[in-house]
């Protein structure tokens, strides 16, 4: 396997652990109540987890590619935490102004608080992600 796709598997991985547990949190702590609240007629009586899951796998990979950028060595953290934020505004945007344009009592604050989110969690996960990286990338165990 090449150095570039061991960069972008170990970004990943990092990434996907990070997203995890911050949206394991929002979700719980947040989004839930939120939507329990706002719109409980559209809520699932249980979670899909292939649903989500399939999701989390594709996810992931829009923010290692837009936000982390391991495999660029001239993007600065500016660069990769602003190609993070776009990523999330742009992608969460769309699924809650559709929510917002297609079904019935969709509420404008659960569009809103969905959007800050993508933005707010695409950009966290960046920067912890290349927190992360630029340890184990000094640690002199690694081969890079």
């Amino acid at each position: 396997m090449n150095a570039r796709i061991k960069r972008f598997l170990l970004a990943y991985v990092v990434a996907a652990v990070i997203f995890a547990v911050i949206d394991l949190v929002w979700i719980t702590q947040v989004a839930v109540k939120q939507y329990d609240n706002y719109i409980p007629d559209l809520m699932a009586p249980s979670v899909n987890l292939a649903g989500g899951a399939v999701f989390y796998l594709i996810y992931v990979v829009g923010m290692v590619h837009f936000g982390v950028q391991p495999n660029n060595a001239d993007a600065t953290l500016r660069k990769r935490l602003t190609g993070a934020a776009l990523f999330g505004f742009f992608t969460y945007a769309t699924w809650s102004l559709t929510g917002l344009a297609v079904l019935k009592g969709f509420p404008a604050i659960v569009a809103i608080t969905d959007i800050a989110w993508g933005v707010v969690a695409c950009t966290l996960v960046t920067w912890l992600t290349v927190l992360v990286l630029g340890k184990i990338h000094r640690s002199p165990k690694t081969v890079q």
